[in-house]
C-alpha cells in the first residue's frame, strides 16, 4: 500500500523483486532515500545547541507522526536514526514496529537493551511513550559520548538505570507483579544522582546567543524523558512544547498528517511463512503496477508532488558523503526542510567500529 509519510519518516522509493512469480518468489529489494550518516557517528561529533535541539525537534515531530498513525517503533536507537549534511533528520527500521491496539501483547523482547525503558525491562507492558525513554537515552549519548545504561543483561540494565536515577519509590513498586515486586525490592537501595551530577554543564555546549538555548534547558528536558515511572514522564507533545524545542516549533510541520495504515489489524493476526510470503509478494505486485501507471522508472525517486511520499525526497548531492555531516547545518535553504536488537535477553550484536549503538 501506498504510504504519505511526513519529512522526519524514511522515504520509501521503490520495491521490486528479480523473480516474476509467486512460486519463485525469494527475494525483495527494499529501496530509500540515501542518508549521509546515522547518529553513531554524530554522537562522535560536537555539536552546538542549535544542531542538538534541531535534531531532538526532529525525533519528536517523527516520533509524533507515528503515535499519531497508531504505531509505536519500539526500537529507537542512534543507528535507527539517520542525517544529511544539512542536518535533516529520519526515522527508519520499522521491523519491530506494532500497531499500539489494545488487543496486542506487547513483548519485552523489544527495544536494543541499553534504551530499553523499565516497564519494559519490568513487565509491566507499555503505551506509546516508551518511545520517550528512548529518544532521552538517545540525547544523553549525544550529550556524554557515550551510553547512559550500557547494561551487560537485562537484569543489570535495570541496576544501570537505579544506580543512576535511583530506586523508585513504593508508589511505583506497588505497579508491579508480586514476583518482580519481591527481586526489586530485595535489590539494595540507591538514592541516585541529580541531573546537574549525571550531566554538568561542562557536557554541553556553550550556551547560545542566537536562539537562548542553555545547558540548563537540555538537562531539565531529560529530566522529564528519563523518569522510570511512565505515566509521570513528559509525552511527545509536551517535549515539543519545551523551551530547549519549541524555538523550532512548526504547526504545519508538527501537525503534518500522520502515516496512512491501510490494515493496523494485521501485526495482530497469525500468519504462517506461505502466507506472508504471499502478503509480501502482493505488496511487490501492487507497487509494481502502481509505478507503470504513474511514470516512475525503478530505483529512482518518485516525481514532485507524487503520492508515494510527502517529502518528495531531492536526488542526492554527488558531494553529499557520510564524512561530511560535520558541516549539518541548521539554516534552512529549502523551506520545506524544517536489527542489531537484543531478541534474547542475554545476547546482543556488536556493531564492529560502531559498537556505541549496540
Amino acid at each position: 500500500y501506498v504510504l504519505m509519510l511526513p519529512l522526519q519518516i524514511i522515504g520509501l522509493l521503490n520495491v521490486f523483486s528479480p523473480q516474476k512469480s509467486l512460486e519463485e518468489f525469494a527475494d525483495v529489494y527494499i529501496v530509500m532515500e540515501l542518508m549521509d550518516a546515522n547518529l553513531c557517528q554524530v554522537i562522535q561529533m560536537e555539536l552546538d545547541h542549535e544542531r542538538l535541539s534541531y535534531l531532538l525537534y526532529q525525533m519528536l515531530c517523527g516520533i509524533k507522526h507515528l503515535h499519531n498513525a497508531g504505531i509505536i517503533h519500539r526500537d529507537l536507537k542512534p543507528s535507527n536514526i539517520v542525517v544529511k549534511s544539512d542536518c535533516t533528520l529520519k526515522i527508519l527500521d520499522f521491523g519491530l514496529a506494532r500497531t499500539a491496539a489494545t488487543g496486542l501483547l506487547m513483548t519485552p523482547y523489544v527495544v536494543t537493551r541499553y534504551y530499553r525503558a523499565p516497564e519494559v525491562i519490568l513487565g509491566m507492558g507499555y503505551q506509546a511513550n516508551v518511545d520517550v525513554w528512548s529518544v532521552g537515552c538517545i540525547v544523553a549519548e549525544m550529550v556524554r559520548g557515550s551510553v547512559l545504561f550500557p547494561g551487560t543483561d537485562h537484569i543489570d540494565q535495570w541496576n544501570k538505570v537505579i544506580e543512576q536515577l535511583g530506586t523508585p519509590p513504593q508508589e511505583f513498586l506497588m505497579k508491579l507483579n508480586q514476583s518482580v515486586r519481591t527481586y526489586v525490592e530485595n535489590r539494595p537501595r540507591y538514592a541516585g544522582y541529580s541531573f546537574d551530577k549525571l550531566f554538568p554543564d561542562v557536557l554541553f555546549p556553550a550556551d547560545s546567543e542566537h536562539n537562548k538555548l542553555k545547558a540548563s534547558q537540555a538537562r531539565d528536558l531529560l529530566s522529564k524523558m528519563l523518569v522510570i515511572d511512565s505515566s509521570k514522564r513528559i509525552s511527545v507533545d509536551e517535549a515539543l512544547k519545551h523551551p530547549y524545542i519549541n524555538v523550532w516549533y512548526d504547526p504545519a510541520e508538527v501537525e503534518a498528517p500522520p502515516p496512512k495504515i491501510t490494515d493496523k489489524q494485521l501485526d495482530e493476526r497469525e500468519h504462517t511463512v506461505e502466507e506472508w510470503k504471499d502478503l509480501i509478494w502482493k505488496e511487490v505486485y501492487e507497487w509494481d503496477e502502481w509505478t507503470k501507471q504513474n511514470g516512475v522508472i525503478r530505483g529512482q525517486p518518485p516525481p514532485l508532488g507524487a503520492a508515494v511520499i510527502d517529502s518528495s525526497p531531492q536526488p542526492a548531492s554527488s558531494s553529499s558523503s557520510a564524512n561530511d555531516v560535520s558541516s549539518m547545518s541548521t539554516e534552512p535553504s529549502d523551506p520545506t526542510m524544517t536489527s542489531d536488537t537484543d531478541i534474547s535477553l542475554d545476547s546482543h550484536t556488536s556493531l564492529g567500529a560502531l559498537a556505541c549503538c549496540r
